[in-house]
């Protein structure tokens, strides 16, 4: 686990040092405002412009795959792309952040958390808030045909551990744009 840890340190650093705005969401952001999982990857929103991906990917070949025309295509295509460290073989997903009026909001609202989920050193970096983190765990509930049982029972723990302090404003005015507005209600409501 900690060479994991070491792996993201890395990444975000690199991404730091590059000037290059970032928020961590997927199961580590669940993880940081519900209840700790073991994750196989790591998933990263960026706001990464083609002319920074040979100099990013420079800073990061050492330790991972990480293939500058592969980005580049992605970037083009509005995809992710991920990294794989070398050592062992953790991958970072990177999804270049998309200019809708959600995805913008989204990267708005990230702040600085400490994460814990990897290894017992905590690693303070921008995260998705526990709203945006809900919103994207129904939309990939939802594109898995509503059958992942661990997307849902990551909901079940930011709603036991984090749903005291939700914004249920923000979800509830987000939830039907995004049409997961069913999703969100029969989770509240299974919460009750």
């Amino acid at each position: 686990m900690k060479r994991r840890a070491d792996a993201l340190r890395r990444v975000l650093a690199v991404l730091d040092r590059l000037e290059i705005p970032y928020l961590v969401g997927g199961s580590l952001a669940s993880s940081a405002y519900g209840m700790s999982r073991t994750t196989m990857d790591a998933d990263i929103v960026a706001d990464i412009r083609r002319d920074q991906v040979d100099e990013f990917a420079d800073q990061l070949k050492a330790d991972f795959y990480a293939e500058p025309s592969m980005m580049k295509d992605a970037i083009d295509h509005g995809r992710s792309f991920n990294l794989i460290h070398l050592d062992t073989s953790f991958k970072i997903d990177i999804f270049p952040l998309q200019q809708d009026a959600y995805s913008k909001a989204q990267f708005a609202r990230r702040s600085f958390r400490d994460l814990s989920s990897l290894d017992d050193e905590p690693i303070e970096c921008s995260v998705a808030t526990a709203e945006d983190t809900i919103l994207n765990k129904l939309r990939w509930y939802r594109l898995g045909n509503e059958v992942s049982e661990q997307q849902w029972n990551d909901l079940r723990g930011i709603l036991k551990v984090s749903g005291s302090r939700l914004d249920l404003a923000y979800l509830n005015e987000w939830a039907p744009r995004l049409k997961v507005a069913d999703l969100l209600d029969r989770l509240l409501n299974e919460e009750r």
